[in-house]
């Protein structure tokens, strides 16, 4: 028997409240088929009231002539006979006032049984649309009062997208470990700070009165003039891994100051920048012991960090011995985040940024461009905000800081630009990244940050990687609930024209050095110009000819091009060989063309 509604409907908690109401995204990536003759795959967004929450009631449009658009016992009939193909029990719920049918799922159904049942309305001629009943929630605001001046969290433009993140996760549960110079006390940072260690060795360098130890305080790293090379001025304390380790995990929704990208992560600050730099051997030896290796004379590391940010850097390549450490760090499955350099110049010259197994990360500015300063070419992985200071200083990233101009004073916020702003945020998304799927390795945040990015709204010259970060995108990819956790991904670039009202067409792509099946969540991206895309039939076909409908074409469907990444259950289909995109337009009047496909395993 079923029970009432009202009484079994769940209920939406929310943490706060915010004038705009939030409709989740949704996704163009495609249910798989059990088999190669089913109708057409179901994009999961249409069968979904959340990302990864099946819908439990349903939205149904009818044409206008159709008896069930103006009849509630001919529309909750045909609820009932849709349910009886399905095999579900569906129930006639009331008419919206736009006419539609609400029709009721139950609350028990897979994702699957949703699209079945969608897929039989679908096949309805006299259905005009058929869309899930979406849970919509206050968009939850960050309550710290500076959080309207972090442009690199939220805004459209050019901000990293962290607030679509933070429904999926927070970063609990991971460790970051911020190799700089150390940490001074502040109150908006202090309760996600965990132990570290002073790796500074040389007493001089270190500022501190002594070498290495177990206390990784930043004491200030103010120089005088000429004091660390002749011409140079003097500066005053930067509190530089102050400021990076706020951008990751400043405390959130505390009332006061910023919010931290991971804000449920911890930080372990390293020490091993002080007056005038810090050496090599003092970087390798932080890089070793936050991944969990072993250091002479320096206790076991009881916060092991799976992912650490060096927003540091110098001239030249990466040496053998720093690509060592970082080898290790990554083989022990720690993800390690570097900054690209802050000399307008190619970042292959410049370590660490040039290292191997690195996410390298270039500096964009509040419009979408490569900011000024920020080093560039084929070594960057990827870019995120570090903001631009030399005209206003609101463009850049806000984070925690001190007043002090040598040592400690009172602790403040203040504004930076730099690659090492860009860094932590990269950081930042790589521990929400591992909160959501701890079992993800390096290669696999490293890969899901790029499949996942946005294309830089302004302009890169020399090279930013696969474009802006994007966090919710990308976090909700590897929690199972959109997008690509990327992966090896073969693609075809050639453009093959689509005939009005012809042929079918073929595109095609040969994949070769796999083992086994393809897998159950084979994601297909397409990439077609179409003036009318209502008239294209799109197929998937594996090498053994078994086809996979990706999209059908439909009347009602006029808007312009496919762009749209699909998932489908290859796993009966064995990886290597010939597959092919097949496209045909059903219709007259209107033409096209594939720009591009992958597919990504």
């Amino acid at each position: 028997m079923r029970t009432s509604t009202s009484l079994r409907r769940k209920l939406i908690s929310v943490a706060a409240v915010s004038a705009a109401l939030f409709t989740a995204a949704t996704t163009s990536v495609a249910v798989a088929q059990d088999s190669p003759t089913q109708e057409a795959a179901v994009p999961a967004a249409q069968a979904e009231a959340a990302p990864g929450t099946p819908a439990e009631r349903l939205i149904v449009g009818y044409k206008s002539g159709a008896a069930e658009a103006k009849s509630n016992k001919a529309a909750e009939a045909d609820a009932a006979a849709k349910g009886e193909e399905a095999g579900e029990d569906l129930d006639f719920e009331r008419r919206l006032g736009s006419g539609a049918a609400l029709v009721d799922l139950g609350e028990n159904l897979s994702r699957t049984d949703v699209a079945d049942v969608v897929a039989e309305y679908r096949a309805d001629p006299q259905v005009a649309y058929v869309v899930p009943d979406r849970l919509n929630k206050p968009l939850a605001t960050p309550n710290d009062t500076e959080y309207s001046k972090q442009w690199d969290l939220f805004e459209t433009t050019a901000g990293m997208n962290v607030p679509g993140a933070w429904d999926v996760a927070t970063g609990s549960g991971v460790t970051v470990a911020v190799i700089d110079t150390g940490y001074v006390t502040h109150s908006d940072l202090g309760a996600n700070i965990v132990a570290g260690y002073d790796f500074i060795s040389d007493a001089t360098v270190g500022n501190d009165g002594n070498g290495r130890d177990s206390n990784p305080a930043d004491p200030g790293d103010w120089t005088a003039a000429n004091e660390c090379a002749s011409g140079d001025p003097a500066y005053g304390s930067s509190w530089h891994g102050t400021h990076v380790a706020g951008t990751i995990a400043a405390v959130t929704n505390n009332g006061k100051g910023v919010a931290g990208i991971a804000y449920g992560a911890k930080v372990s600050p390293l020490r091993v920048l002080g007056k005038c730099g810090g050496y090599d051997s003092d970087i390798i030896d932080a890089i070793t012991w936050a991944s969990g290796g072993t250091v002479s004379g320096v206790p076991a590391n009881a916060n092991v960090a799976k992912v650490i940010n060096m927003s540091l850097g110098g001239g030249g390549a990466c040496s053998t011995a720093t690509q060592s450490a970082i080898n290790a760090a990554v083989n022990r499955g720690t993800t390690v985040v570097v900054a690209a350099g802050n000399s307008n110049a190619n970042a292959s010259g410049y370590s660490p940024a040039s290292c191997a197994n690195v996410i390298s990360v270039a500096a964009a500015d509040r419009q979408g461009n490569r900011s000024y300063y920020s080093n560039y070419g084929t070594v960057v992985d990827i870019a995120a905000p570090g903001g631009e200071t030399n005209s206003v200083a609101a463009n850049g990233i806000l984070s925690t800081l001190n007043s002090g101009a040598q040592g400690p004073s009172a602790e403040n916020y203040d504004y930076y630009q730099g690659t090492s702003m860009a860094a932590p945020h990269v950081a930042g998304l790589a521990a929400l990244m591992k909160s959501a799927n701890p079992a993800l390795t390096p290669a696999q945040i490293e890969s899901a940050i790029k499949t996942n990015s946005r294309a830089l709204p302004g302009t890169c010259s020399g090279g930013c990687g696969a474009g802006l970060a994007d966090a919710a995108k990308t976090v909700q990819a590897v929690s199972g609930s959109g997008g690509s956790t990327g992966g090896t991904t073969f693609t075809s670039t050639s453009a093959v024209s689509i005939p009005d009202n012809g042929s079918a067409i073929e595109s095609p792509i040969t994949v070769s050095g796999r083992s086994g099946n393809a897998p159950s969540a084979l994601q297909v991206g397409v990439d077609i110009t179409h003036t009318y895309r209502g008239d294209l039939v799109v197929d998937l076909v594996a090498p053994d000819g078994s086809t996979y409908r990706l999209k059908s074409a439909s009347s009602s469907d006029s808007a312009d091009n496919v762009i749209a990444t699909y998932t489908v259950n290859a796993s009966t289909e064995t990886a290597n060989g010939t597959w092919k995109l097949r496209v045909q337009d059903t219709a007259a009047q209107d033409t096209g063309r594939v720009n591009s496909w992958k597919l990504t395993f």
